[in-house]
């Protein structure tokens, strides 16, 4: 059995982790500010502990640190809400990054697990994009902060796995293009795409890896979950449509990318099947239907997007 501490553990990454990780006996302790996460993300059970609070608040942090004393760290939380907010990124991304790197260090954990974003490449200058793509995160703050705290996490000189991620979705998932366009769909708004395609990784896909980390599995470093493949953000709205057994009067408008986004994001996942053996393979369409279902029985209150409107 593991101490695992996960912060943003009530959001969409944190919460399936968290899952998985209580279904095997493991004591987990989750801080999150439910700032994106929610709360019925996850049910109160033996070996879970929530503490709702900040990770920029030193003295929580070195509290929870102190009497937890986790053996791993899982460090989710983000600010991606609100792509202008340049002050609340620096805040959570880079100095909360930098609080959980210092506690994590001061106790002594094995490990620390990072999650990157695949924008911190900006604009790809090869396909699929290798771990050796120059970083170029100027786009956005949201990929500039997150390549912040990699940074520090790198500086720090203990051990950890970055993972730099493409568009993971699934149930629970409240950020991006899917639940975007089940909101819209289903209150009769109108839809656009985006002009642009995306490498989509289903959740528990995604979850399977970081669980092989967790136990120690691969080594120090970044590695890309990633499918190896892309799609087109108008087969995911069309996946959508599909999954809700609607028909839509006429076909949906398709925009130019905004000025923060990139044309296409596609991740080669080689370091990650020889080091961990397996990547994602979860049939889109079937990952959508699993969404939609999610979002039929809980609801959206809110949406969420790193990227700026066109």
């Amino acid at each position: 059995m593991l101490k695992i501490l996960i912060t943003g553990g009530s959001g969409f990454l944190g919460s399936h982790l968290a899952d998985r990780l209580l279904a095997r006996s493991d004591e987990v302790l989750v801080i999150d500010n439910y700032a994106t996460g929610r709360r019925d993300n996850l049910t109160p059970q033996r070996n879970l502990t929530i503490i709702e609070g900040s990770i920029c608040d030193e003295l929580l942090m070195a509290k929870i640190f102190e009497e937890f004393h986790p053996q791993v760290v899982v460090h989710t939380a983000a600010s991606y809400k609100d792509p202008n907010n340049y002050t609340e990124d620096v805040r959570t991304n880079v100095l909360g990054t930098a609080v959980v790197v210092n506690q994590t260090k001061r106790v002594g954990a094995r490990r620390l697990i990072y999650f990157q974003t695949a924008l911190c490449y900006g604009d790809p200058i090869e396909q699929p994009i290798t771990l050796a793509h120059p970083i170029n995160p100027g786009k956005s703050s949201y990929a500039i902060s997150k390549t912040a705290g990699e940074m520090y996490i790198q500086l720090a000189g203990i051990d950890f796995i970055s993972f730099r991620l493409a568009n993971a979705y699934g149930p629970r998932n409240v950020s991006g293009p899917l639940p975007t366009f089940f909101s819209r769909l289903t209150t009769g708004k109108p839809c656009f795409v985006s002009d642009t395609r995306r490498d989509f990784i289903y959740v528990q896909d995604l979850i399977d890896i970081v669980e092989k980390a967790v136990d120690g599995q691969g080594k120090k470093g970044a590695y890309h979950i990633s499918s190896g493949k892309d799609f087109s953000i108008k087969e995911l709205f069309d996946a959508t449509v599909h999954a809700l057994e609607i028909h839509l009067d006429k076909p949906v408008e398709i925009k130019p990318r905004s000025a923060d986004d990139v044309p296409t994001i596609l991740l080669d996942p080689s370091k990650t099947l020889r080091d961990f053996g397996t990547v994602p393979s979860y049939p889109l369409t079937d990952g959508v239907r699993n969404a939609i279902r999610y979002y039929q029985q809980f609801g959206i209150a809110e949406t969420f997007t790193h990227l700026k409107q066109n």
